[in-house]
C-alpha cells in the first residue's frame, strides 16, 4: 500500500455567533516523522498544524503549541 504524500483536511465548527457551520480547509503534506501511532505525520506550511492520519484516514490532531485544543477533522486523500 502507498502512502499518501498529501490530504486536505476540513475542519466544521458553529460559528459563535449562530450563523451557522464555519468550514476551513487546509492542505497537509507529509513530513519524515512518524507519530504516537507509528503512522506518518502530516504538517500545514507553517508547521503549526500537524496531523498523525492512518491508512484508514483516521487522523490524531498533534499539539504544538500549550494552549491548543485541536479538534478532528476529516481526511480527504489527495493526488
Amino acid at each position: 500500500m502507498q502512502t499518501v504524500e498529501r490530504y486536505r483536511l476540513t475542519f466544521t465548527d458553529r460559528g459563535s455567533s449562530g450563523a451557522g457551520v464555519v468550514t476551513d480547509e487546509v492542505i497537509v503534506e507529509r513530513t519524515d516523522a512518524l507519530g504516537p501511532g507509528g503512522n506518518p505525520v502530516y504538517s500545514d506550511p507553517t508547521g503549526i498544524l500537524r496531523a498523525e492520519i492512518s491508512p484508514a484516514g483516521e487522523v490524531r490532531m498533534l499539539a504544538t503549541g500549550v494552549y491548543q485544543s485541536p479538534q478532528a477533522p476529516r481526511a480527504e486523500p489527495l493526488p
